[in-house]
């Protein structure tokens, strides 16, 4: 029988999250400040009414149009924020991509459906700021967000928008399912029941095509969250997506995200390669 609190609970199997968590805000920091002092940065532009509700954007040197991502932090929707991430943008900034590094309102203030609501209204924001479609990635509960981005049909939200506002994203660590979360003490806050999991997972929504959809996991996760990982990528390449799953070996729920922040990296390659993609798509 599988312990789901044991294998969902992040911070207590990577027990140095503390000190990952004050190595991001103090790179975060750092990057927002160079960021400013280069002329390239806009925060704390608001999308949504709330104060959480919020993106950052970060751009690269290069002028005129450039492919655009959003990035969404983790936090099982009820932790963390937005300016604890901005150097995730480094990487793909240094790509030629322009980021955007979204807030949101967090559990149990707002439940996980609200949450959802928000980041598509932040990825509307953004069409009606540029104009063109953009890759989403995301860790954690961000990766979450991002396939549930994906899998938007845009016009119910906007009869403007591109169907495919989002045609690629980039999951880092996500859950699709969220059914096992009713049995953990964390659901005191998120207040799932097996109709709002329904509602809320994106393993069991319709998803056009075409799309490209990467789940990547640390190699040293839970074995639930490798599974989740290798789930979604099952079911929807079956329904037709351009669907991949990757294993970062030696990397736990935390660490893995790093590459982010290394123009070098495998994964800022990647994700630069997924938001020219989107760039390139057919208006």
């Amino acid at each position: 029988m599988v312990d789901y609190e044991v294998e969902y609970n992040n911070r207590a199997r990577v027990p140095e999250h503390a000190e990952i968590f004050a190595r991001w805000r103090e790179a975060a920091a750092a990057y927002r400040e160079h960021m400013k002092a280069e002329e390239n940065a806009e925060l704390g532009l608001p999308y949504g009414t709330s104060p959480r509700q919020t993106v950052d954007l970060f751009f690269p040197e290069a002028t005129g149009h450039t492919p655009l991502a959003l990035f969404i932090h983790g936090g099982y929707w009820r932790s963390l924020e937005a300016s604890t991430f901005s150097h995730m943008a480094a990487g793909l900034n240094a790509k030629g991509v322009a980021v955007a590094v979204a807030g949101y309102d967090l559990c149990p203030q707002v439940t996980i459906g609200q949450i959802i609501t928000q980041m598509r209204t932040a990825c509307l924001f953004l069409w009606r700021r540029f104009g063109q479609r953009l890759m989403v990635y995301g860790h954690s509960a961000g990766g979450h967000l991002a396939g549930c981005m994906l899998a938007t049909d845009w016009r119910k939200f906007d009869p403007k928008a591109p169907a495919d506002l989002v045609p690629a994203a980039y999951s880092i660590s996500g859950l699709f399912d969220l059914a096992p979360l009713i049995n953990t003490a964390m659901n005191a806050d998120l207040r799932l029941d097996e109709v709002e999991v329904a509602r809320v997972s994106p393993l069991s929504w319709p998803v056009s095509n075409p799309r490209v959809f990467d789940a990547v996991v640390g190699g040293v996760e839970s074995s639930e969250f490798l599974r989740q990982s290798r789930t979604v990528v099952d079911t929807w390449r079956a329904k037709g997506v351009d669907a991949h799953y990757v294993e970062v070996p030696g990397a736990n729920h935390f660490t893995v995200v790093d590459p982010l922040s290394d123009p070098g990296s495998a994964m800022t390659a990647r994700c630069a390669a997924l938001a020219a993609k989107c760039a390139k798509v057919e208006k």
